[in-house]
């Protein structure tokens, strides 16, 4: 799986990576972004030119599309700025796949905006220090945490888990089979629904054994599949991303 660069820099001013599922489906993602990062004190910016980052064509095997993508995105994050994704598979598709399919053809700034990419949540936890959140919920809530695929053999995972951890009135609470892939895979649930859908259900079953109060991930593209097979199926479920958890804890401890 992913290993991100370990000599990714931090810093108070960064670039905003907005991802294609927070422009066309969860923009309160990118908003909960901005509000949280800004409340640690960092200015961000919004390169207003960016796309994908690729990962579609990547996964398809189409690398000669997704490496003109790469290019566009490179150049659009050019310069020495921590480029700040909320999502583990774009991160990982910066960090990582970018690297794969450079390998024969090295591009400096490709590379370059591989060492500098950084998933939000683990920005906050290890790259600005912030190890414990100062918010909570009103009332006891019991968490069910997905990592995702994209986001093993990385910081990612502990990062959310010890500031989901730190939430007062908040239990995480443990599943079957919790690293197990949530089926969606991007295109593969294109290719093989039914296959895809088969996991995603059967990870459903598997959390909501536990009765959750929220499915919380790092993913948006993972809530966006649980969340779309719980509706269909009519069972329920209330998804959020790490990042509007603090964002929604630390605004009810600021009226509490």
């Amino acid at each position: 799986m992913a290993t991100f660069p370990e000599n990714r820099p931090a810093g108070k001013r960064v670039l905003l990576m907005g991802t294609c599922l927070c422009d066309a489906f969860y923009d309160d993602v990118a908003r909960a972004t901005v509000e949280v990062l800004e409340h640690l004190g960092v200015t961000v910016e919004f390169p207003a030119d960016q796309t994908c980052c690729g990962q579609p064509a990547f996964n398809s095997g189409d690398w000669q599309a997704s490496r003109k993508v790469a290019r566009h995105c490179a150049k659009v994050f050019a310069g020495d700025l921590p480029v700040i994704v909320p999502s583990g598979s774009c991160a990982a598709m910066n960090a990582h796949g970018n690297l794969l399919q450079f390998e024969d053809c090295k591009d400096a700034a490709v590379e370059s905006l591989a060492n500098r990419t950084w998933e939000v949540i683990d920005f906050i936890h290890n790259g600005l220090g912030v190890t414990s959140w100062q918010g909570g919920f009103a009332e006891p809530t019991r968490i069910a945490f997905h990592r995702s695929c994209h986001s093993r053999g990385t910081a990612t995972g502990a990062a959310a888990r010890g500031l989901l951890g730190s939430l007062g009135n908040a239990t995480i609470i443990p599943f079957g089979q919790q690293e197990q892939c949530c089926g969606f895979g991007g295109t593969f649930s294109v290719t093989f629904p039914h296959i895809s859908g088969r996991m995603g259900s059967l990870k459903l079953d598997h959390l909501l054994d536990t009765n959750p109060d929220l499915l919380v991930g790092v993913d948006m593209s993972c809530l966006m599949h649980l969340t779309g097979l719980a509706q269909t199926q009519g069972r329920p479920i209330r998804p959020r991303h790490v990042i509007q958890v603090l964002r929604d804890t630390l605004h009810l401890a600021s009226t509490i």
